[in-house]
């Protein structure tokens, strides 16, 4: 059953990336296609070098990604019915975590959908020049939990630990 869970766990939340990425890639790939000036080139590329480091790099790699694979570890170790049909949402934090890592969490999703309902008030390219960054972090993102996912099934100890409540570790 820990596998499973595991697996269950992992396989929602790269789902959640992919859908993402599978919606968002047509955005910028118009807004590049139906020609940018050269002012929107430069916010292009600069505003994808920004997402890469802050979204992909440290948002992703060093705290998110890891932390997804670690807590799916515990589901793999000791599953429970509620982590269990409830994997991908455990995975992200989103219940049984820390009391800050759950508000943070959960703050993070808050603040992702206000994002993107601003988001889709901008107009071409403009909004596509701003999904192309989020487009590169998501792909940093996904690449990253499968590279952890990779660490971890080899025994190779994780960055971040699964932040767990109080009084049950690890």
């Amino acid at each position: 059953m820990g596998r499973v869970a595991m697996a269950w766990g992992l396989l929602g939340v790269i789902a959640l990336l992919t859908q993402a990425l599978v919606r968002l890639t047509p955005l910028a790939v118009e807004a590049i296609e139906g020609g940018l000036t050269a002012l929107q080139w430069a916010v292009l590329g600069l505003w994808v070098i920004v997402n890469a480091h802050a979204e992909g790099y440290r948002g992703f790699h060093r705290r998110f990604s890891p932390r997804v694979v670690a807590r799916a570890m515990v589901l793999a170790r000791r599953p429970r019915p509620l982590r269990v049909v409830l994997a991908p949402f455990f995975c992200m934090s989103l219940f049984h975590a820390s009391r800050r890592g759950v508000w943070v969490a959960r703050i993070v999703v808050v603040a992702i959908v206000l994002l993107i309902l601003g988001v889709r008030q901008l107009a071409q390219p403009w909004r596509g020049i701003v999904d192309a960054g989020v487009v590169v972090g998501l792909g940093i993102g996904l690449a990253s939990i499968l590279y952890y996912v990779g660490r971890a099934l080899r025994g190779h100890s994780l960055p971040v630990p699964p932040d767990l409540p109080e009084g049950e570790r690890g």
